[in-house]
């Protein structure tokens, strides 16, 4: 599809995109300020959007604070992922219940609603990519995902500020938004002026773009915001040197450096639980008091929990640093040679969120020094 030039929303018009989403039968969901962090949720207006919030974020800290700026997209993608909308963290797959002495079994309905992502970067559309290897063009497809993703319509935003521990530009998943969306938004605020320029990348963002007031872009606009991404990738907080990284990680399986960082790892969980990649999931069953209803239900789950790789007998991987190992090889090394593909999209997540600030970038770095 030939893409039509760019346009140009001014930050007053920015309600009509939403309007018009809504008018679609869109629900929205984007960025909102809550609990001291800018999450993901559903919204319902601009007011909802963390209008004049930005964050300062390093290993193991994370603090939301008030910009001068009136910015609506000031922030660094916090601990949320927007794939816990695609692949809720509970989700009931079927239910039986005893009828006459006799049990029926009853199929999940599928969700079909029309959601709307307000707000998604590049590195999380690398992100759904990713996931989309694995749920819908493999050959055994998740039902539930493939029609959740498919009633999504993806409104993207350029970084023009990169984080204290983003690493997009080292994995090539940003911080341009290139792939996988409706509309491309780069947000750019001048000394008496505050717009968006607007890229369209599918026939239903351009239909949806000539239901907006705005006009055509000027050159002098549009390169005002590639100048701004350009000086995000410029700025990262941190690097990650990927040539030859999956031998390298091969060939350094049994080194003592693993044992380094799982003398610091708490097993925690928490890089798994942020990052926009991580899919692994429990089955469980649940039952009522009665015994009248019984459900089974996929749950998030961890390669750092100590039971996620038990079977008879025993866990797999009883040791933090074996867990520790299985998850950094996984992101750095397994991927490609399941999907050709880093399994991690440098959001730097897993290194804010880490409550002792274990760097993953940091890590690779240690082992290759040591290689």
């Amino acid at each position: 599809m030939k893409r039509p030039a760019k346009l140009i929303i001014e930050q007053e018009n920015f309600h009509s995109l939403l309007d018009a989403l809504t008018a679609k039968g869109y629900q929205l969901f984007g960025p909102t300020p809550n609990d001291n962090a800018i999450i993901y949720d559903q919204i319902e207006s601009i007011d909802d959007l963390p209008v004049g919030w930005t964050d300062k974020q390093s290993s193991g800290s994370y603090r939301l604070v008030k910009s001068r700026e009136k910015s609506f997209f000031g922030y660094v993608p916090g601990p949320h992922s927007w794939k816990k909308f695609l692949i809720p963290p509970v989700k009931k797959i079927w239910e039986a219940r005893r009828e006459g002495g006799r049990f029926e079994t009853i199929e999940s309905k599928q969700d079909s609603t029309k959601r709307a992502f307000i707000g998604v970067r590049s590195c999380e559309l690398h992100a759904m990519a990713i996931q989309d290897k694995v749920f819908i063009d493999g050959p055994y497809v998740d039902p539930s995902y493939q029609i959740r993703r498919k009633n999504l319509f993806i409104v993207g935003v350029n970084c023009v500020r990169a984080g204290g521990t983003c690493f997009c530009s080292s994995m090539n998943t940003g911080p341009k938004v290139t792939s996988g969306f409706d509309l491309a938004l780069t947000e750019l605020i001048e000394s008496d002026r505050h717009y968006f320029v607007v890229e369209t990348g599918s026939e239903r963002g351009a239909e949806l773009a000539g239901e907006i007031p705005g006009k055509q872009a000027t050159e002098a606009e549009v390169k005002a915001a590639e100048e701004a991404v350009n000086q995000a990738a410029a700025n990262m907080g941190r690097a990650l040197d990927t040539s030859d990284l999956k031998d390298l990680l091969y060939r350094n399986f049994d080194s003592l450096h693993w044992q380094t960082v799982a003398d610091r790892c708490l097993s925690c969980g928490n890089c798994t639980m942020v990052c926009p990649t991580c899919f692994c999931t429990n089955t469980e069953e649940v039952t009522d008091l009665p015994g009248e209803l019984a459900e089974r239900r996929s749950r998030w789950d961890s390669c750092f929990s100590i039971d996620f790789s038990y079977i008879h007998g025993g866990s797999v991987r009883a040791t933090t640093v074996s867990r520790y190992r299985q998850w950094m090889m996984h992101k750095l090394a397994y991927w490609v040679d399941q999907f050709g593909t880093f399994g991690c999209v440098g959001c730097g997540r897993c290194i804010t969120w880490c409550p002792v600030g274990i760097d993953i970038t940091e890590e690779a770095r240690a082992i290759r020094e040591q290689d």
